[in-house]
């Protein structure tokens, strides 16, 4: 028999395997919780230590919130139901919200018109905040502040109607002016709007009743209302100011970069609450005899001021983190300063200087409640004054300010999340 030789002959797989699903501890939740909490045997005692702590946080709290009484008309009768057991007395949120949330003054039969203000806030402020929204929507941002001012303080609507008038006036002539000189055009546009509602301060004093709204004086302002009216005012006016404090403090113009470094160190230098005090009390010595000055306005221009040093500071540091290079490039292309600033610089300083201006606007938001020790009854200042001074509530305190945390914390947890939505959305150069 002759042996035959074989030769092995190759296995080309014709068809694919099926895909196969990966390990339990590759992906998935158990995979995040392995990487996350259990990576390691200082993580591992971590996250056990934590969840002893949230346990017991937990395990305490748990009946407090369980046998909460929500339906009593005073802190007495919350004790009586409760006979002893540990629970909380949230009648008083029950009770009191309407002065939480608007003071102890605000007509009750207007409420309607800041809740109106507040839906409409989120329509108004949606084209600024996201791009890829029409930019026909811009309209609605700027009408937004005048029908905001006449739903929350009433009046005339003729007064916004001539307010946005003049706005326009001032802005068409600033235009034309322009080409010409910057500063000539931002001169003769203030010029041109001062006149405009001089002018017309007279034609228009007969309509003064014309869809006319009960008027609510700044004094009756309370609540969380006073400190979110505050909160956006003042991050809206701050942002555009220290944007021009900061390029003031980097002018080759001596005088003006003199006065924006005086101003700036000066305000950083001084608490707030000092600046509230001055708002209150000392600022009415400046002003002549019989005047009026809004109380709210005095306080909304010390914060405005206060905040605006802080946020310039942190424009600075985005105008030195570019370089020289930029400057030079606009130049290069024909642009002058202020096409240079408007197109090329401020962008790429304001991408980079993101997280501290968020920072500084949410740190701002929470120091509205510093305007209670000015006797201003905000949401602090209505928990500390009117309802805890009452005898049906004396002496209820964790629900109340559980209350304000409640009020503070998604706000500021949403500005802090929309910054880091907005920091991923401009990340062009890490793409």
């Amino acid at each position: 028999m002759s042996k035959t030789n074989t030769k092995p002959i190759a296995f080309v797989r014709d068809a694919m395997l099926a895909e196969q699903t990966p390990p339990v501890l590759a992906s998935g939740p158990l995979a995040w919780v392995k990487r996350n909490l259990f990576d390691g045997v200082f993580n591992s005692i971590l996250t056990l230590v934590a969840i002893y702590f949230v346990y017991l946080i937990v395990s305490g709290a748990f009946p407090w919130f369980y046998n909460g009484v929500w339906s009593t008309n005073s802190l007495a009768e919350c004790r009586e139901i409760l006979q002893g057991k540990t629970g909380g007395c949230f009648s008083v949120l029950t009770e009191r919200w309407p002065q939480l949330l608007f003071g102890f003054k605000y007509p009750s039969e207007e409420y309607w018109r800041p809740t109106v203000a507040f839906f409409a806030l989120f329509f108004a402020a949606a084209p600024v905040l996201f791009n890829k929204l029409p930019r026909k929507m811009l309209i609605i941002t700027a009408i937004f502040p005048l029908v905001a001012f006449w739903l929350i303080w009433g009046g005339s609507l003729i007064v916004p109607v001539m307010v946005a008038l003049g706005l326009i006036v001032g802005y068409v002539v600033f235009t034309k002016l322009e080409y010409q000189s910057f500063a000539m055009g931002l001169i003769g546009g203030i010029l041109a709007t001062v006149i405009f509602w001089s002018f017309m301060g007279y034609v228009t004093e007969p309509l003064s009743d014309v869809l006319a709204l009960e008027p609510v004086p700044s004094r009756d302002m309370g609540g969380f209302m006073l400190n979110f009216i505050l909160g956006v005012v003042c991050v809206s006016l701050s942002l555009p100011l220290g944007i021009m404090l900061a390029l003031g403090r980097q002018s080759d113009m001596l005088i003006i970069k003199w006065i924006c470094v005086v101003f700036i160190e000066f305000i950083r230098g001084v608490p707030l609450i000092t600046l509230l005090f001055v708002a209150n009390v000392v600022l009415g010595y400046f002003l002549p005899p019989g005047s009026n000055f809004d109380l709210i306005l005095r306080v909304i221009i010390m914060i405005t001021m206060f905040s605006a040093a802080y946020i310039a500071e942190v424009v600075r540091g985005g105008l030195a983190a570019l370089p020289k290079g930029q400057a030079e490039a606009a130049g290069s292309l024909g642009l002058d300063y202020a096409q240079s600033m408007r197109l090329i610089i401020l962008p790429q300083a304001l991408k980079i200087s993101i997280p501290g201006i968020v920072n500084v606007a949410v740190g701002l938001f929470k120091d509205t409640v510093l305007v209670s020790v000015i006797s201003m009854f905000d949401l602090v200042g209505m928990i500390r004054g009117p309802i805890l001074a009452s005898t049906e509530w004396n002496g209820v305190y964790w629900e109340l300010w559980l209350a304000a945390v409640l009020f503070f914390f998604p706000i500021c947890y949403g500005i802090s999340q929309y910054s880091q939505w907005l920091e991923r959305q401009l990340a062009t150069g890490h793409r």
